[in-house]
């Protein structure tokens, strides 16, 4: 089993959307053997972002509410891909990754913003997604 955890600051935008989003993909592409999660670096029990919930109902993603968990101890099992290089650099493990390596650009925090902001997010996180199941394609061998 391969264990990907999406990690941004405050885990109520990108990096459950991240999570929601790679699920969407792994089921439809009938992979089991993948887990994906999601947390925040400063997370505190908060809701998911309602413009979150909404880019995720659009793009066809579990778009239920569920409180923000604050990322603990690492697991050394666990692929990390962070948002961006700062919490990349805050993350002690050798299994992390962010989306500036996959993409060549972080993934900027929509909080606050716009409902076309959050699916600008999402258009970049699914890139991203589909590079990262590519990648662990090619790991595997």
């Amino acid at each position: 089993m391969i264990k990907i955890c999406f990690v941004c600051t405050g885990n109520t935008c990108r990096s459950i959307m991240a999570e929601r989003l790679m699920k969407r993909d792994l089921k439809r592409l009938k992979i089991k053997d993948i887990s994906v999660s999601s947390k925040g670096l400063k997370a505190d029990g908060e809701n998911i972002a309602e413009n979150a919930k909404q880019a995720l109902k659009h793009k066809g993603a579990l778009s239920s509410n569920r409180k923000s968990v604050k990322l603990g101890k690492i697991d050394p099992k666990t692929i990390y891909v962070t948002m961006t290089e700062q919490h990349k650099v805050l993350i002690n493990s050798k299994q992390v990754i962010s989306f500036k390596d996959l993409l060549g650009h972080e993934i900027l925090d929509p909080y606050g913003q716009d409902l076309q902001v959050y699916l600008s997010t999402c258009d970049q996180l699914e890139e991203g997604i589909k590079i990262l199941i590519e990648k662990i394609f090619k790991w595997r061998g």
